[in-house]
């Protein structure tokens, strides 16, 4: 249990710093696309309501943003950047960081214990594992770059 508890609360750092960096940083990107050419596109009336309606509901959409993979970091970029007030993003923040450091350290560590235990076991077993699981991802790679190529090809032979 004390290791299920070290591991949330390092984690619970971490998140809290990078989630509270990347909410920085889309707060100064917003600041700075007030100040640019951009600012007459911000200041229409259709934009402001956006901007109302994020931050008066984004607080539980950057909630519940950890418990996704890979939207975590647009919904706080996102927050920051349409100028979500700190007293409805900290309370989420700390929430939805700690619900994603709880998840990570319990599943997170009860993987690594039984890839150790495999490992350890049955060596051969667990290489095996390694090598059909980086197959697997090659071959995921590959089937997406060879489907998104093949609509590239048909617009270039439309165009000639």
């Amino acid at each position: 249990m004390d290791k299920i508890a070290l591991t949330a609360g390092a984690l619970y750092a971490i998140v809290l710093l990078r989630a509270g960096g990347t909410f920085a940083v889309g707060w100064l990107a917003g600041a700075g696309a007030r100040r640019s050419r951009f600012a007459g596109r911000i200041s229409s009336a259709k934009f402001q309501r956006a901007e109302r309606a994020i931050q008066r509901w984004g607080a539980p959409v950057v909630a519940v943003s950890f418990l996704t993979v890979g939207f975590q970091t647009a919904a706080n970029f996102l927050a920051g950047s349409m100028r979500m007030p700190l007293t409805r993003y900290l309370p989420a923040l700390f929430v939805g960081g700690a619900a994603w450091a709880l998840i990570y350290a319990t599943a997170g560590i009860g993987v690594l214990e039984v890839v150790g235990r495999l490992f350890a076991e049955h060596a051969a077993l667990g290489v095996s594992a390694v090598a059909v699981l980086l197959l697997a991802v090659c071959g995921v790679v590959v089937h997406r770059r060879r489907r998104a190529a093949v609509p590239a090809a048909e617009s270039v032979a439309e165009e000639s």
